[in-house]
């Protein structure tokens, strides 16, 4: 069969992946098998396939393509989220690029559209991901608000709330002006911004010319200002406690109050107190019950309650307050300020902290199952360093607010039949919440019942992914199977939103981890070090990334330089450098194909390089199984390259390879490819694509149960390490000669003769290896050392090389002069170093000693060169 010159992945990986599609390797139901189960982390279902998505899901098609060819029965959960915000924000723009305003819709009206936009725009992630080559139960696709999945969602809320874990009531929450919704803590991302400072003076009541001055980066709040606040051992202000100062521009009288809660050492040491707009003044006004007035209107503009700027955005509000505070006179100076601002994880505007009546999860209590299993490794980070945040998180939990003011979600399941705050009932449906206020002697007038108009927080549904995914709630069939899972692949930044979550619910509901290990990817940044974005405009597209290299060139160059938990600096040229891996392989194919088998004995070269690849092949299994155990992906990757580029594909196929117009014996043939097909086993979960093509065209593949999709992983069979070491000496001598011959241009087709002294190490089993591939004519082993020579030292064994006559001797005392004097003012270096106490006395031990190491190598090479100057009869 003639073999393709080049590998061409655009045609082989439609191909390959409609076969595996096909013929149902991705499938999974309960059988005996041990199974190996992973659960996407789902992406938003408005989402397009980005970098950060790449690496995380090539990461889990690694880890379940491996455990499928290790036996396990694996199953890949695909789905989506539905990504309330996001997907919100997306459907009304679409409409208002219709000329439809939300506002003008119904509830119903809108969900409709929503429903549409999901069903034409949802799946495109996934379909990408497809694309990656992952290996996922495509029939086990899974979305947030699927039929079964949402009555898992609305159950859980009632018996939390039944079991007193949720309430209702005003507090403080983070409010996003843009979506118009609250938010919880972990959807706030704070970015360092430069900011003013303004210095705003208060006039005190009864007094011509006393005021206070406050610093504030936020003077549009401060028409909602309802009181002055000092440190009550700040003496500078001991006199004003019990007065009360004027809030400029609305000339509203506020008490002087004194709480310790004040840093007498920041700013002026006075603080304007904003109950409505601060997390730190809604605590203070209820202690010390000051009035709280809300200045702002749910979109961020000002309220009636502001009485000046009606309407007006806040941004714009801060520019016209500064310029009117200063025309009253009440504007001393601005300075230049940094500081860190909330913006909103979805919409990346600036946050307004805001009471409002919501929906809570307590989670004091709550969350500690989630702390102890994660702190005693019942559920284990990789890395483990990663435990340390994780711990400070669920030690200072807060409680969750889950609920948002969207229509897009899972409806709060609280009715309301009066006015009452606690005026509610909490029921699946208006039938159930009929038949449960009947059952408490409530008369209410079905017509009245108004259900909650907020739905849920997007993360208060997939918190219950592992459950849900597997109907865990309502059937044991598949949950008790497949749960807990094994493996989550994910990101740090969503540990809180979603991780720990994700471990409070299964034990609360299964009573087990959810799963066994959680692994931590880094964020894949530009070579600036800024995280890729499409704002940045730094992130390449994906999917041309893997047109121009293949699918499996950019899933090496992504994990080339992705250890665990620390960043990806990513760059193009790492994936041309996956596909120069594909086409190194490829070409492996191409010689094997190219050589004719004759049914003859092996030579003693080809046996001894059999012999290395029983031994190497079992050695490098060891130490890639090692790698897995530790979630060690990027090393599994460098050592699978490694190994296939030098150790098979360069040492190995060249020792093998007969002379140039022979055969190969069909013996050594077919050790090669068992040998290939091993290294095509360890590297298909890398690369699956070009791994089952060539699997196929190794030979005739005609049942589907020989695939390498499907194909054994390899075991570890005994092996000797010291043949191993053995053969690696003799392929580094063969390289030291082979550098010989290029710096001296003498032809690799000039056989040389080596010289061997004082060599404990090495064995003359290698022999026939050192004269096929360097060339050598005969091996000399403790003779007398030629005069003229190149030599060098390997291990404990000094080599020489006869020279030729190619060689210039003249030019050969030159360069060793050269070599010489170089090396003697590198061993005055280090001696002068070394002679300096305060290095040697303060320098760390291991850093002294690798300079000691240094002048030792240095003496040596020293003597050797003037040793080889004085038998050439040179002075020195």
């Amino acid at each position: 069969m003639e073999i393709a010159k080049v590998y061409n992945p655009s045609q082989l990986e439609s191909k390959w992946y409609k076969y595996w599609i096909e013929h149902r390797y991705f499938n999974s139901v309960p059988d005996d098998r041990e199974p190996y189960t992973v659960v996407i982390p789902p992406p938003n279902v408005t989402g397009v396939l980005h970098m950060g998505h790449m690496l995380n899901n090539t990461i889990q098609d690694i880890l379940v393509r491996k455990a499928r060819m290790e036996g396990k029965n694996a199953c890949w959960v695909p789905g989506v989220d539905h990504a309330s915000i996001a997907t919100e924000a997306k459907v009304v723009q679409k409409l208002r690029a219709e000329g439809i305003k939300k506002s003008d819709l119904s509830r119903d009206e809108f969900m409709t559209h929503a429903w549409e936009w999901k069903n034409k725009h949802g799946g495109i992630i996934l379909e990408q991901l497809k694309k990656l080559g992952a290996s996922c139960d495509w029939e086990r696709e899974s979305f947030t608000m699927d039929p079964d999945y949402s009555r898992s969602v609305i159950d859980t809320f009632i018996d939390l709330y039944q079991k007193g874990l949720i309430y209702r009531g005003k507090r403080m929450v983070n409010w996003d002006p843009s979506a118009k919704t609250a938010l919880s803590d972990e959807e706030v991302i704070h970015k360092e911004v430069d900011s003013k400072l303004y210095y705003v003076q208060y006039k005190i009541v009864g007094s011509d010319n006393e005021y206070v001055t406050i610093a504030t980066t936020r003077p549009e709040t401060i028409l909602g200002d309802t009181a002055i606040c000092v440190n009550p051992k700040d003496e500078r202000f001991t006199h004003l406690h019990g007065k009360k100062a004027i809030v400029p521009l609305v000339n509203r009288e506020v008490p002087i109050i004194a709480d310790e809660y004040v840093d007498m050492e920041f700013g002026t040491g006075c603080l304007k107190i904003t109950p409505a707009h601060d997390t730190n003044d809604y605590d203070l006004g209820k202690k010390h019950d000051l009035e709280t007035i809300d200045v702002l209107n749910a979109d961020g503009t000002m309220s009636e309650a502001a009485q000046f700027y009606i309407g007006e955005d806040r941004f714009e509000v801060r520019k016209k307050i500064t310029k009117d505070l200063k025309e009253s006179g009440n504007l001393i100076k601005e300075e230049s300020y940094k500081n860190k601002v909330g913006y909103s994880e979805r919409t990346d505007v600036p946050i307004e902290p805001r009471i409002s009546l919501q929906w809570f999860v307590k989670m004091e209590e709550f969350s500690k199952p989630g702390l102890e299993h994660v702190m005693n490794d019942d559920v284990k980070f990789w890395p483990p360093k990663f435990k340390n945040s994780y711990r400070h998180w669920m030690e200072n939990v807060k409680d969750w607010c889950i609920s948002r003011q969207l229509w897009w979600g899972h409806r709060i399941p609280a009715f309301y039949f009066g006015e009452g705050e606690a005026d509610f009932i909490i029921a699946t449906s208006r039938e159930d919440a009929m038949e449960r206020l009947n059952a408490l002697g409530k008369v209410v007038n079905p017509e009245h019942l108004k259900q909650d108009d907020d739905v849920l927080d997007t993360w208060f549904s997939s918190w219950l992914w592992p459950i849900s995914v597997f109907n865990g709630f309502y059937s044991d069939e598949e949950i008790d199977y497949y749960y807990p899972t094994n493996d989550l692949v994910t990101a740090p930044e969503i540990m809180f939103f979603w991780v720990a979550r994700m471990i409070i619910a299964g034990y609360e509901y299964r009573g087990k981890k959810p799963f066994e290990n959680v692994y931590y990817t880094g964020i894949v940044r530009d070579q600036q070090g800024r995280k890729m974005s499409k704002s940045l405009g730094n992130s390449p597209d994906p999917i041309k990334l893997m047109e121009q290299y293949g699918a499996d060139g950019v899933r090496m160059g992504m994990l080339f330089a992705s250890p665990a938990g620390n960043d990806l600096l990513f760059d193009e040229s790492l994936c041309e450098q996956g596909r120069n891996f594909s086409n190194k392989i490829w070409n492996a194919l191409r010689l094997l194909k190219s050589w004719t088998p004759e049914d003859k004995p092996a030579p003693e070269v080809a046996n001894l390089a059999l012999n290395w690849m029983d031994n190497r092949m079992s050695q490098i299994v060891e130490e890639i199984n090692e790698h897995y155990s530790k979630f060690r992906i990027s090393d599994v990757v460098m050592t699978c390259y490694k190994f296939a580029w030098n150790d098979f594909c360069s040492w190995y196929l060249e020792a093998v390879k007969p002379n140039y117009g022979e055969t190969i014996d069909s013996h050594t043939l077919g050790r090669v490819v068992n040998h290939f097909e091993t290294l095509l086993k360890l590297l298909h979960p890398l690369t699956p694509f070009i791994t089952e093509e060539i699997w196929d065209l190794l030979d005739e593949r005609n049942s589907p149960q020989d695939r390498v999709v499907v194909a054994r992983w390899p075991l570890i069979t005994a092996y000797d390490s010291t043949f191993i070491d053995g053969f690696t000496r003799a392929t580094e001598l063969i390289t030291h000669v082979r550098n010989i011959r290029k710096q001296n241009n003498i032809p690799n087709k000039v056989a040389v003769d080596l010289f061997i002294r004082d060599d404990e190490e090495a064995d003359s089993v290698f022999y026939p290896l050192l004269k096929k591939l360097a060339n050598i004519d005969t091996c000399h082993r403790n003779t007398e050392m030629p005069a003229e020579a190149f030599t060098f030292v390997l291990g404990r064994a000094e080599y020489a090389v006869p020279y030729g006559e190619e060689v210039d001797v003249e030019a050969q005392v030159v360069k060793m002069r050269e070599e010489l004097g170089y090396t003697r003012g590198f061993l005055k270096a280090v001696q002068q170093k070394l002679s300096n106490e305060r290095f040697v006395n303060n320098a760390p031990d291991q850093v002294v000693q690798v300079e000691k190491t240094k002048e030792a190598d240095a003496l040596a090479k020293i003597a050797l060169i003037e040793e080889k100057l004085k038998t050439m009869g040179e002075a020195f």
